[in-house]
């Protein structure tokens, strides 16, 4: 299960990233593209076209971690490219992010009439 802890800064990779990509790929564009150190405690958070995956790397100790959730339905609320292409969130923002696809998936509009 990922450990998120509240002095932990999170990057965020805006618009999509190829999900192809493994720890070595997604690592060099931490270090190209963030201009960051991979190997600093942080997680960096990259999510696919369709908006329904999302990985995170970071460094523990003496090797990286590569965590991978897929939504089976609905999507992550992603923002796009715009003037950075890196983002900084806290924590709780990304446990958020994480987690708000599955509470919106609860409430769809025949379960909610149903209830009548």
């Amino acid at each position: 299960m990922l450990k998120i802890v509240d002095q932990t800064p999170v990057f965020l990779a805006c618009g999509d990233t190829d999900m192809r990509k493994s720890i070595n790929g997604l690592s060099a564009i931490v270090k190209n593209t963030f201009q960051l150190n991979p190997f600093d405690k942080a997680f960096f958070v990259f999510c696919n076209r369709q908006r329904n995956r999302i990985k995170i790397l970071t460094w523990e100790d003496n090797g990286f971690w590569l965590h991978l959730k897929r939504l089976e339905r609905g999507h992550f609320k992603w923002p796009a490219v715009g003037e950075t292409t890196t983002m900084i969130l806290s924590a709780d923002e990304l446990w958020n992010l994480i987690q708000s696809p599955g509470l919106e998936q609860k409430l769809r509009r025949t379960q909610v009439l149903a209830g009548r």
